[in-house]
């Protein structure tokens, strides 16, 4: 599923067209929810490099990159080296939920099409939310029949050519609670047909 092909194949699309989709509106809400200006961003299931590097280029001061896949977090570090930004950026390999211990807290954490390849949600909300400071953006499914036929489809086609990796639609409103749970108000919110943005801005407390 996320082979050096795919993730080669994925960078040359970015360099072509840029941020498309919901990558494109989660960088554009992160930017308009108070800028990223000298700010430390941990980005969790990195791809290769896309927020991140939109998010160094909008004046980010430092980023923390975490994917499963060591094909895309090789790609991401050979493009940050091409792009001047590798001494701004550590690259970690694995699972964030085993990760989280070792990794810094951040102002903004951002996780683009993640929790939709997580089974357990909960511990990657819990462990996610923990680690960011000021702003938690996400993109996840909507809750909808259609997008859970597609989901079923893929798994089905994945298990026909006995491939491990499953996808999930997890509940919408679950996602929401357990992220306001952890100290977070939601301030912006675009549900489109198959995937929503959502970035949450941490309250204060007296």
């Amino acid at each position: 599923m996320f082979d050096a092909r795919t993730a080669r194949q994925q960078l040359t699309a970015y360099r072509r067209a840029g941020p498309t989709g919901s990558t494109r509106r989660l960088i554009d809400a992160v930017r308009a929810s108070g800028g990223v200006e000298g700010a430390t961003v941990l980005d969790i299931g990195g791809g290769v490099g896309v927020v991140g590097f939109e998010l160094l280029a909008a004046g980010a001061d430092r980023l923390t990159d975490v994917d499963a896949a060591r094909a895309y977090v090789a790609v991401a570090r050979r493009e940050a080296a091409r792009r001047g930004v590798d001494d701004r950026i550590t690259f970690l390999h694995g699972d964030f939920v085993a990760l989280a211990d070792e990794v810094d807290t951040a102002d903004v954490v951002t996780l683009d099409r993640v929790i939709c390849c997580y089974a357990d949600w909960t511990a990657l909300v819990d462990r996610s939310t923990a680690h960011a400071r000021r702003l938690y953006a996400l993109v996840y499914p909507t809750d909808r029949w259609w997008t859970r036929a597609a989901i079923w489809i893929g798994n089905l086609t994945l298990r026909l050519s006995r491939r491990a990796f499953r996808g999930y639609v997890h509940p919408a409103r679950a996602v929401d609670a357990r992220v306001r749970a952890a100290g977070f108000e939601r301030r912006v919110h675009h549900h489109g047909w198959l995937w929503q943005t959502a970035v949450y801005e941490r309250v204060q407390t007296a």
